[in-house]
Order: structure tokens, then C-alpha cells, then sequence
């Protein structure tokens, strides 16, 4: 929350608050319905003690604008329109609970806010720190040339031919021979699941993927009304015995997968299985959504093909992005596919948003043309190797006795396995008082409750010690 009463003011702090409150109110930003924060929240939120939130509340009761009801909490019931009008306003909050869109799980809510705190030590979080992000080339690297062409208006439905012609070349790296033609910027891999969802599939279709599962973290297939299967991991991810019954058993219309660098689990799909389960669905007629965001992050070696490279048949939908690897703000991703499928998907991004920004598309070109990209790459890679290494070296020393995890080759992500039956969810909240976020495994998949997704990349090293010693502490407390 950016505004906060100033004890400088001669105004009491409670009549700032109350009238702060007052002013959302009247404003129609809080329309009638809306839940009022607990007491507790607002005396974090607004740094103050607890009696002076109660005394603001106490005025707004007053006025008639709120009022408290034991179980349900506290509720705008009236505003100036309200007590004047004849008829009362539109009931916004019955319009929020009608949405088609999905909300986000309550713990992915408390996520997204908890990342706002600049003091909380993220563990959990899937993006580079801002110390990785190239901001100082990217500050030189925004003056333009005067031999160089940059466009403010609208790009071509599939995106700017010379970022796709680069785009293009690159692919060519990990062995995909895709036209420009056959590729589509998008904003975003997550917005590449959206057009898919809503472009290619029918209400009530089947998507198979791995359990557990970055899609049970986002509500973009839900909310068009699909369903989702989840096809249990063995040692070597995904049984290849269960895609062909399940798919046939559900009328599944595809597989989605993440080959390499797995979110949540950080695994790495070997050569031999990536071509076993591309025949299978081959044989099977299933399509295959491809999710590369975290190819590039390889710690180690580099990773095997993408599935996208042995695909003769057009069976494979290849999703890339440049929001992990370079800048998550630049929302700039592709989708490589048959023709015609990139023009269906095209005309319905036309439709949405007129075109990923064409300032967005310029840069991610340039870097990647000018070498630049490459030799950020290497650095990142160097230095999420340092901070992967130095978070194994830290539970190696804390939770040895508590858990298990595999050491990941790439990506952001530590996968961890409690030993106890501690619920994750209590310990999501006990960490979260103590200033440290976490992402429980619940998060993607509901009946998780042993693991937790522990990222390396956003975290300082400082950060990372801290955080998970206390974390340590807090997992033996529960097993008290």
C-alpha cells in the first residue's frame, strides 16, 4: 500500500486513517460489499497500532459506512450515493464474483502481495534479481541509431518480421528449422497459453500434463473451460504407458510439458525420453505444447533438443520467452507452429491487444542480433550456478536431517521434500510472519503437501542463509 498517515501532521493518525478510507469510499473504489483488511492487516499496512485502527473504524461506523458482523468480518454497507439515492448503485461485488476468469488460488493472492514488501526474503520466487537484470546495458543499449528503424506503431499480426527472422535464426541453434511465418510473438509464454486456450480448443476439453504442474498455478486454461489431467512422474518424468490410455480414456486434446528445467520440480527430461513420448503422441494424434522458457538457464550442460526439433509432423506447439532469461517487464515470447495454426492464433492476439509492444519488440531484436544476449546469458548462467550451489551448501548444513531434494541442472528451482507430515500451509504462514515468502508445493498440485518450490534466483546469497536457517528453525519447532 503506497499511501500511509504521516506522524508529522497536527491531524490525529486515526482521523488520517478514517478519513483516507472515507475518501475510497465516497470515491467508489470500495463499492458496497467490499471486505474491509482485518484489524491486524491495517495496522501493518498503514504502520500503526492496533487501537488507532479501531478508533478510525469506530468512525466510519459512525458515519454509517461500514459496519462489523462477528465471522464475516467488516463490510462498506453505505456511501454518500447510497443514503441519498433513491436506487441504490450497481453491485459491483456481485459483478467480481460473476467474472468467468478464475481467481487466483488465496495463497497465490498472499504470494503476489507479500512480493511487493521490498524486506521480505523471497525463496520462492521465479524471476531473475533485479542485481542479474542488465539494467545499465539495457539504459546504453536504448539510444537508437539513426541507421536503425524504430517503430511506435502497430507491427505486422504475427509480430515484427525482423525480430521473427531473428528469432528464426536462433531457434536454428537447438536444431528447430521454423519460418518466420511459422512464429508468433506474444506477450509472454503465459499470454501463448491464453491464445491457445481460447483459439484452438473447444469449452470442456482435456489438457494433460505432469503432476504437479506450473498450470495449477494459473487459471488460464480453467477459466476458458477446459479441464486438467495430471499424468503421474516417475524417476524419468512422465509414464509413457499412461499418455496413450489416458488420452484415449479422457478424449484428451493435448499434452503440455515442460522438458527442461521443470517448474516446480527442476527436472531435466533426457534425449531418449523426449523422443519417446513425441512417437507416442504422435501415434496418438495428441498435440504437444512445449514450454522452453527455461531452456536457456542450463547450469551445467546444455540441455537436449527441444521435442520441437524432431518434429516432422507439426505435432509439437513450441513456446519460447525471453521473461526469465533477459527481462520479465519486456513481456516478449513466441509460439512456433504449423502456419496455420500461427495465423488463427494471430488473428485472435489482433483481437486482444492489437500486437505485443512494437518498443519491446525493437530491443529484444537488437539484443539478440548484436551478440549481446548471448553474452548475458553467460553471465546469468554463471552466476545462478553460484547462488544453486550455495543454496545446496546451505541445506546440506540445515536440512539434512529434515529433507531431501535432487540438485537441479538448470532453471531456477530446488524442489524439497519434507521428511515430517508438518503442514506446508501452516508453515507457509509461519514463515511469512517472519518475513519470508515461500511457494508450497499446494501450489501446484493440491494434494501436495510434502515439498516446497525453493528458488535460487531471485534471493540474495545473504538472503538465501538467512532465510532458509530460520526456515530450519521454524520446521523443527513444528516437529516439537
Amino acid at each position: 500500500m503506497e499511501w500511509k498517515p504521516q506522524k508529522s501532521m497536527s491531524i490525529p493518525l486515526y482521523q488520517q486513517i478514517s478519513n483516507y478510507m472515507k475518501k475510497k469510499i465516497l470515491n467508489g473504489e470500495w463499492t458496497i460489499g467490499t471486505k474491509i483488511p482485518s484489524q491486524r492487516i491495517l495496522a501493518k499496512q498503514y504502520e500503526v497500532n492496533r487501537s488507532t485502527i479501531v478508533t478510525a473504524l469506530e468512525e466510519l461506523t459512525a458515519d454509517g459506512l461500514i459496519e462489523s458482523n462477528a465471522g464475516s468480518g467488516t463490510r462498506v454497507i453505505n456511501n454518500t450515493w447510497s443514503l441519498l439515492a433513491s436506487t441504490p448503485p450497481p453491485d459491483w461485488i456481485s459483478y467480481v464474483r460473476a467474472g468467468i476468469h478464475e481467481p487466483n488460488i488465496n495463497i497465490i493472492q498472499k504470494i503476489n502481495e507479500a512480493e511487493t514488501n521490498p524486506t521480505i526474503i523471497r525463496l520462492g520466487t521465479g524471476e531473475l534479481s533485479p542485481d542479474l537484470l542488465p539494467i545499465e546495458q539495457m539504459k546504453k543499449f536504448l539510444k537508437v541509431n539513426e541507421c536503425e528503424t524504430l517503430s511506435l506503431g502497430y507491427e505486422q499480426p504475427k509480430g515484427s518480421l525482423e525480430l521473427r527472422e531473428t528469432i528464426s535464426q536462433n531457434l536454428k541453434r537447438k536444431g528447430i528449422e521454423a519460418a518466420p511465418a511459422s512464429i508468433l510473438v506474444v506477450s509472454g509464454a503465459l499470454q501463448a497459453l491464453q491464445l491457445i486456450s481460447i483459439g484452438l480448443l473447444e469449452r470442456g476439453s482435456v489438457i494433460m500434463h505432469e503432476t504437479p504442474s506450473y498450470l495449477n498455478s494459473v487459471h488460464v486454461f480453467q477459466s476458458a473451460g477446459m479441464k486438467l489431467l495430471g499424468i503421474p512422474q516417475d524417476n524419468e518424468r512422465s509414464k509413457l504407458d499412461s499418455i496413450g490410455r489416458l488420452k484415449r480414456q479422457h478424449h484428451a486434446s493435448l499434452l503440455y510439458m515442460i522438458p527442461s528445467f521443470h517448474n516446480p520440480t527442476g527436472t531435466l527430461m533426457d534425449e531418449k525420453r523426449r523422443q519417446q513420448i513425441l512417437e507416442v503422441c504422435q501415434k496418438e494424434s495428441l498435440p504437444i505444447i512445449e514450454d522452453d522458457v527455461y531452456g536457456e538457464l542450463w547450469l551445467d550442460d546444455a540441455p537436449p533438443n527441444p521435442m520441437k526439433a524432431n518434429d516432422m509432423q507439426g505435432n509439437v506447439l513450441y513456446i519460447g520467452s525471453v521473461s526469465k532469461s533477459l527481462s520479465p517487464g519486456l513481456r516478449i515470447g513466441w509460439i512456433v507452429g504449423p502456419e496455420s495454426v500461427i495465423e488463427r492464433l494471430a488473428d485472435i492476439k489482433m483481437q486482444i491487444d492489437y500486437g505485443s509492444s512494437s518498443v519491446s519488440q525493437f530491443i529484444v531484436n537488437k539484443w539478440m542480433k548484436s551478440g549481446l544476449y548471448e553474452d548475458h546469458l553467460n553471465r546469468v548462467r554463471v552466476e545462478l550456478k553460484s547462488r544453486r550451489d550455495y543454496m545446496v551448501e546451505i541445506l546440506n548444513t540445515y536440512f539434512s536431517d529434515i529433507a531431501v531434494w535432487s540438485i537441479p541442472k538448470g532453471g531456477f528451482y530446488i524442489w524439497l521434500q519434507l521428511h515430517s507430515g508438518i503442514s506446508t500451509q501452516k508453515l507457509f504462514e509461519l514463515a511469512l510472519q517472519e518475513g519470508i515468502l515461500l511457494n508450497p508445493g499446494s501450489v501446484y498440485d493440491k494434494n501436495e503437501q510434502q515439498h516446497l518450490r525453493l528458488s535460487y534466483s531471485y534471493a540474495s546469497l545473504v538472503e538465501i542463509e538467512k532465510g532458509l536457517k530460520r526456515l530450519s528453525e521454524l520446521i523443527n519447532g513444528l516437529l516439537k
